[in-house]
């Protein structure tokens, strides 16, 4: 299908890096933009077909916004910058990682293939929108991949223009596909990627832009560049949320989940760990058991002026909850302030629905009902009906953080019961597991002694006295 532009640009110009969470995956934040061409030839409609090129395995999807140049930009402002735009619709700048390392920072030849940048299928009258108030979606089988809105770029659209233009003159029908937010990954031949940009305030949208990945039918030519990869291009390719995370060994886990917290709590202190626990909670299963590996959200105290910018659209609480695995625990530092909400029933359903095996906060709870009849373990300090933005401001995900007096890191173990929550380290869970069975057959030992009749002294701890009638007692157990 033709692409919706009517005349072929002179030039596309495309962002690298301009989304704050696409820069978190990438692991940098640019002090200013940079950008790199893509030939009109790769321009593409709604409906048309994206063709991996031959013996390529790592072909890529980015949604973006794509601006398009209505009044010819020569040193504009970036005041005036969004003035020059005629048109907004949605893009999809797809790409062959195979062929990156041949281009040396250009991306000809893994961006710039034919039919590497459909865009539309609608155009948007720029003068109707707020440029800070977009919406970008993309689908890959249905499925929601990326979810980010403007208003919180790196590079605002005008500043973009405004510095493309110092050097570069911008002429009606320029194309500046304007960035990727986090999510962007590897399709396949049969996947269908659809992108959408829309004005939710407004009711005005682009409609979705949809491309099927399909495998080129001509194979390359054996005079060129061809496709290579290697383990670290495919981890750059898939993205971090996409790449395999350590997972919690099940034996490990099962092991786990028959300590009692109190054990675990004893035998961390015994190795000098002695701020483990996540204090001052509750939990809305008081006899179920959590058991699962940390991803974290970090709440920062409100600040009015900010909350608009960091707490609305598809903002660090939402992203935390999408960026959950299965068996994940979603845990949120709230500086122990339980007078808001820090998630509800509609979050933590959606947690729950994505395979998380509970939720730990130092906040408030809201919907604490409605969230104790759901399948998932959640600790809270106290329950709550204010939505977050009464104290916090949803601030960044899979950071260290503080929650309930304890430093929770990405990745680590927590254990809860209806004693409360405990921080093991992945490192120390084997020996820990291991010290900590011990020590429940002692004092399942001590127990049945006490009961029996038996005085304290010597017993509790087991004392050497007790030692050879222990050991007669365990070799009698499993």
């Amino acid at each position: 299908m033709p692409h919706p532009l009517g005349t072929q640009p002179s030039k596309i110009i495309a962002v690298h890096l301009n989304y704050p969470c696409r820069a978190k995956e990438r692991g940098r934040v640019p002090d200013q933009p940079s950008y790199f061409l893509k030939p009109p030839s790769s321009l593409a409609g709604t409906g048309d077909a994206i063709a991996r090129p031959s013996g390529c395995e790592l072909m890529s999807f980015e949604g973006e916004i794509a601006l398009v140049i209505g009044r010819r930009a020569h040193r504009v402002s970036p005041e005036r910058g969004w003035g020059h735009v005629a048109w907004v619709t949605a893009a999809n700048d797809a790409g062959a990682y195979d062929l990156r390392y041949a281009d040396r920072g250009s991306n000809l030849r893994s961006k710039g293939a034919d039919g590497f940048t459909p865009v539309g299928p609608r155009l948007l009258d720029a003068a109707a929108l707020d440029p800070a108030a977009l919406r970008l979606r993309t689908w890959v089988g249905g499925e929601l991949v990326q979810d980010a809105d403007t208003a919180t770029l790196l590079f605002p659209f005008g500043t973009l223009i405004a510095d493309l233009s110092r050097l570069v003159t911008l002429e009606p029908g320029d194309v500046i596909l304007t960035g990727t937010p986090a999510g962007a990954s590897v399709v396949s031949p049969g996947d269908t990627v659809e992108v959408e940009v829309s004005a939710p305030d407004q009711g005005l949208t682009s409609g979705r832009l949809r491309n099927q990945v399909t495998e080129a039918e001509h194979t390359l030519a054996e005079w060129g560049a061809m496709p290579r990869v290697d383990a670290a291009l495919r981890a750059d390719a898939w993205g971090p949320a996409h790449v395999a995370e350590p997972t919690l060994d099940k034996a490990v886990a099962e092991a786990l989940r028959g300590l009692a917290t109190a054990t675990l709590s004893s035998q961390l202190r015994k190795r000098g760990l002695q701020h483990m626990t996540i204090d001052g909670l509750r939990p809305t299963k008081p006899g179920g058991r959590l058991v699962g590996t940390a991803h974290t959200l970090r709440y920062l105290p409100l600040r009015e002026d900010l909350f608009a910018r960091y707490g609305n659209g598809m903002n660090a609480q939402k992203r935390a909850v999408e960026e959950l695995r299965p068996g994940q625990v979603l845990v949120m530092d709230a500086r122990r302030d339980p007078t808001s909400g820090t998630i509800g029933d509609i979050l933590a359903l959606r947690a729950q629905m994505r395979g998380a095996a509970g939720i730990v906060t130092d906040g408030g709870l809201r919907d604490s009902a409605a969230v104790a009849d759901l399948d998932l373990p959640t600790y809270y300090a106290a329950e709550h009906p204010a939505v977050l933005g009464r104290r916090h401001v949803p601030w960044d995900t899979g950071v260290p953080i503080a929650c309930g007096g304890a430093l929770v890191q990405p990745g680590d173990i927590l254990v809860g019961d209806a004693d409360g929550v405990v921080v093991v380290p992945p490192d120390l869970a084997g020996e820990l597991i291991a010290d900590s069975v011990e020590q429940e057959s002692q004092e399942r030992f001590i127990a049945e002694q006490v009961a029996a009749g038996e005085a304290i002294e010597g017993l509790y701890p087991l004392g050497p006295t007790w030692q050879p009638a222990y050991q007669q007692w365990r070799d009698t157990r499993p």
